[in-house]
């Protein structure tokens, strides 16, 4: 192993938390993303349980996705977390025009959450856990951790476990709500279950890594690759030699 392969030591322990609470905030959205998530969803329920009309439901959650976008044009900021959002509110608006069952406007979002706990699991189980792939660019590590940072590797592999095993929890509480309340039951307890457990499994995450060795920065890397081979270059090129040969 070369030194490049070893990870730094030489970042504080309360820089090392600064630098995982800034790219978990950047991952993740902070307070602006989680807003965006649980807002169309709040104001569908909330409009359902005062007049039961489902297509003013679905229009009011679709036009409040669309103004988060818009807004975050506006301010040319990054718009991953509001489209998301805007995609999860169509597919939520279609299935339940499609059925007729306002109930059915929660269930893409409930099917995406069950298949991103077992994509966590999964991925992990493969030895290429997926909030490793998530924040691998983030840290400027990229997937230098999966050989080269088995520590690192390691606090993924728990940051993974805690997401997969949450959102299974989570969906064990939601599915059999489909089959047995009402909209507004399902709709309210979907909303109330939308920040606590994103915010534990984000908790644990940062737990995890702050731990954890610091990133490889491959990036860094490979410019200081690029700045060797230049200088290697230019201190090989015939004028350069040229010029030696004429001053000795």
């Amino acid at each position: 192993m070369t030194s490049l392969d070893k990870p730094t030591d030489n970042t504080s322990a309360d820089d090392a938390r600064a630098v995982t609470e800034a790219a978990l905030f950047e991952a993740f959205g902070g307070v602006r993303g989680m807003v965006e998530t649980v807002l169309p969803g709040l104001l569908f329920v909330t409009i359902f349980t005062i007049n039961k009309d489902l297509h003013w439901s679905a229009i009011a959650a679709l036009a409040v996705s669309l103004v988060l976008v818009v807004v975050r044009l506006a301010m040319k900021d990054t718009v991953k977390h509001a489209f998301s959002g805007v995609f999860g509110v169509v597919f939520g608006v279609v299935f339940a025009m499609f059925t007729g069952n306002a109930k059915d406007f929660y269930l893409p979002g409930m099917l995406y959450t069950l298949g991103l706990a077992l994509a966590y699991i999964v991925t992990t189980l493969a030895g290429v856990p997926l909030i490793g792939l998530i924040l691998g660019p983030v840290f400027k590590e990229n997937l230098s951790w999966r050989k080269r940072n088995p520590g690192r590797k390691k606090a993924y592999a728990k940051a993974s476990w805690a997401w997969g095993l949450i959102l299974l929890a989570k969906c064990a509480v939601l599915f059999p709500l489909y089959w047995w309340a009402d909209t507004t039951q399902l709709g309210w307890v979907l909303v109330a279950l939308k920040i606590p457990p994103f915010l534990l499994a984000v908790w644990l995450t940062w737990v995890f890594l702050a731990k954890a060795p610091a990133p490889i920065d491959v990036f860094a890397e490979m410019e200081a690759a690029e700045n060797a081979a230049r200088d290697e270059e230019e201190s090989a090129s015939p004028g350069v030699g040229g010029r030696h040969r004429r001053d000795g």
